[in-house]
């Protein structure tokens, strides 16, 4: 299991010392939400503040764009050190074209799904992706409950990319806990983000150990 950590849920007055725990512990990713308070109710962080995370870690950077346009803005995820590039298929009108143009920045494709969104919407790109990211509470905030659909969600998501031949992974993000994890873990889902339920917990290398265990 790949266990992507969201910084949404770290303490910013002390980010350094968030991402140096994230270093020592058996997480493989580092989870970016990008808010612009448009596409989505809230502002998060910027440019900036990804830039800095990628030069205290060697972990990948998996930057998702919460954000209208986000297009306009895959130079700057690639200047900043990102590995993968999440964009929402809500917020993209020319979808292939800008999962080609994050492919040729050098960057890996993911496209990620709102909670009221089927998974048919990426029949016709799924081979293109290298992740489809399923969101399983409704995008802005952390904190959130599970919505319990989602676990069939992925089970259709994984039938259409075995039909299709894509190798793309599923990634699942919100309410990812303790009690949830190993239900998606079961059903199928590759990547899991988690934010709260590792930097609210009492020994945040323990739990991120039990997630990445499943």
């Amino acid at each position: 299991m790949i266990i992507a950590p969201s910084i949404l849920a770290a303490d910013f007055a002390n980010l350094g010392r968030d991402i140096e725990m994230l270093n020592r512990s058996e997480a493989q990713w580092i989870h970016c939400d990008v808010m612009d308070g448009v596409f989505v109710p809230n502002i998060s962080f910027g440019f900036p503040v990804i830039k800095s995370v990628a030069g205290l870690t060697d972990k990948p950077l998996d930057v998702h764009l919460m954000i209208v346009n986000p297009q306009n803005y895959i130079g700057q995820v690639r200047d900043c050190g990102a590995a993968l590039m999440n964009v929402h298929q809500e917020a993209c009108t020319h979808l292939h074209r800008t999962v080609q143009a994050i492919k040729a920045a050098g960057m890996k494709a993911a496209v990620t799904l709102n909670p009221s969104t089927p998974v048919i919407m990426l029949e016709d790109i799924i081979a293109d992706l290298d992740m489809v990211l399923l969101m399983s509470v409704n995008p802005g905030f952390g904190g959130q409950a599970f919505i319990e659909n989602t676990v069939a969600k992925v089970g259709r998501l994984r039938q259409l990319i075995e039909a299709s031949g894509s190798k793309a992974l599923i990634e699942v993000d919100g309410g990812v806990n303790a009690q949830t994890a190993p239900i998606l873990a079961r059903g199928g889902v590759d990547v899991m983000v988690s934010g709260s339920a590792v930097f609210n917990a009492p020994d945040p290398l323990k739990a991120i150990a039990e997630l990445v265990a499943l």
